[in-house]
């Protein structure tokens, strides 16, 4: 495993998490309100997503079971190879179905749904970070 590419996703993911929470207003109305905020929390998150499941590619990758078939499935795998437990890939399997939506139908997005995300979820991008460090073995 490349501990170098773990570690510079992990540092992305890191940062990603803390643009959010340097963003989050004070209420779901106020982020209703100002595009921008939608916009800076919206791209974050769809990052934080997609770095995600980089990290989970590469470390399946490295193991001896088949490439996940999904975004969400490469959790499930992460799971099955006990780096991760099955409710944190749960957890992470949602995360990719809200990229999907930002992703392709920015439009539809509920503003009120995101602001619970971003102010009660985002805690499964750290337990996640934790998990892959500890499995990478890094510091």
């Amino acid at each position: 495993m490349d501990k170098e590419v773990i570690s510079a996703k992990l540092e992305s993911l890191r940062r990603c998490v803390r643009r959010i929470e340097d963003k989050t207003p004070e209420t779901a109305e106020a982020l209703l309100k100002d595009n921008d905020l939608q916009d800076i929390i919206c791209i974050n998150l769809e990052r934080a997503v997609q770095i995600s499941v980089d990290l989970a590619s590469h470390i399946i990758a490295e193991s001896n079971i088949p490439a996940a078939g999904s975004m969400g499935e490469s959790f499930e795998k992460l799971s099955r190879l006990d780096l991760i437990s099955a409710e944190l890939a749960s957890r992470m399997k949602k995360a990719v179905g809200f990229r999907n939506i930002a992703v392709h139908a920015y439009q539809e997005i509920n503003w009120k749904i995101v602001y619970a995300i971003i102010t009660s979820r985002l805690t499964n991008f750290v337990e996640y970070a934790k998990a892959v460090t500890h499995a990478a073995d890094l510091p």
